[in-house]
């Protein structure tokens, strides 16, 4: 039976030129890398939702379903990991500050400029942010 791919969300947080990062630790994956807010989709959920509520666990915003824009969408496999499909949704607007909710997930939340990543990001959030710079909807990495 072939492997079905995880599918995962991203959230791109914008402002002046920067992007919102959240440093791993804890996890036993890619700990003390930066990556966008993210997460799996639970049962039931659309991507949407999805996002809305990864936003609220990881960074206290509240993000209506209209302030978003799905930028890019990524067919992802690294190495021997699960596939994956990406989908990096823009935020245009949203309510409260960024805030580090899961202490125990996160080192902290920080802002960097959007076209100079830090070389600790995550390559599959670094790639999909890059994709989406340029205006380019779709990519596969790693097939």
């Amino acid at each position: 039976m072939p492997q079905q791919p995880v599918n995962d969300v991203m959230l791109i947080l914008e402002r002046d030129g920067t992007v919102c990062l959240a440093e791993r630790q804890g996890t036993g994956y890619a700990d003390g890398q930066l990556n966008l807010p993210s997460g799996k989709l639970k049962k039931g959920e659309d991507v949407y939702n999805a996002v809305i509520r990864e936003a609220r666990e990881e960074t206290g915003l509240v993000i209506e379903r209209d302030a978003l824009q799905i930028v890019h969408v990524m067919h992802f496999r690294h190495r021997e990991e699960e596939p994956r499909i990406g989908w990096f949704f823009a935020a245009r607007y949203w309510h409260g500050e960024p805030q580090n909710m899961e202490p125990h997930k996160c080192a902290g939340l920080s802002w960097h400029p959007v076209d100079q990543l830090p070389a600790t990001t995550v390559p599959y959030n670094a790639l999909g942010i890059g994709h989406y710079r340029k205006g380019e909807p779709f990519s596969v990495h790693g097939w």
